[in-house]
């Protein structure tokens, strides 16, 4: 996937095989001769993009500049707007971590009156980050964004859901706590998927609830 592209060089190469460009198209746009791109992919040269040669290209893809090595953008300020930021992680079928020191790749606007209604956590205390795989279909589906509230965890874990990291595998899963034992079962909502009961809650790292998601429709 794109997303987990971090060497500028491949995210040309990805965008390149995923929209059907070639290298020599993306080498004239620039203004370049026909083996300039390929040059830059597969030998690394030159070793970065020049300023302008990085921006006509985000600019043909509608991707960040910071995806091809420009600089990461400040956080931005707004006016009744609540910047929260994209983390680079995916939470659901395989690996992953969610570093506190992770950089945004990029910030969604939410209007602050309508986040507020959705959760009463500071905007340091929220994170967007992508689901992987269908264990949680079809409530969530691979590629959805998830706003995870960091603060929403520990003793004030209650049923929903959660990205949870288990044995450093980050995971997306509905949690359903027993009233009295205080215990947990672990449930996927894609029936393929097995439960896990009767777990303590020692047992897992909580990283946060699940309180909203978004979704693109084809």
């Amino acid at each position: 996937m794109l997303d987990d592209a971090r060497d500028p060089r491949e995210v040309v190469r990805q965008l390149c095989v995923e929209r059907g460009q070639d290298f020599a198209s993306l080498s004239r746009l620039v203004g370049r001769n026909a083996a300039y791109i390929q040059q830059y992919v597969k030998r690394g040269t030159p070793r970065r993009l020049p300023e302008q040669e990085r921006r006509i290209i985000a600019r043909h893809f509608n991707i960040p500049e910071a995806m091809l090595g420009g600089p990461i953008p400040d956080k931005p300020e707004m006016t009744g707007l609540v910047p929260v930021g994209l983390l680079d992680v995916r939470a659901s079928a395989g690996p992953g971590a969610f570093p506190e020191d992770e950089q945004p790749k990029a910030y969604f606007a939410f209007d602050e009156g309508w986040l507020k209604r959705v959760t009463s956590a500071s905007a340091d205390q929220l994170s967007l980050i992508k689901v992987e795989g269908d264990s949680m279909a079809p409530t969530l589906v691979n590629g959805d964004d998830i706003l995870v509230d960091r603060s929403d965890a520990g003793s004030r874990i209650r049923d929903g859901i959660y990205v949870l990291r288990i044995e450093d595998v980050l995971m997306v899963k509905r949690l359903t706590l027993h009233p009295i034992s205080r215990r947990v079962t672990v449930q996927a909502d894609n029936p393929a998927y097995a439960d896990w009961p009767d777990i303590a809650l020692s047992d897992i790292d909580c990283i946060g609830r699940v309180v909203w998601s978004g979704r693109r429709v084809d």
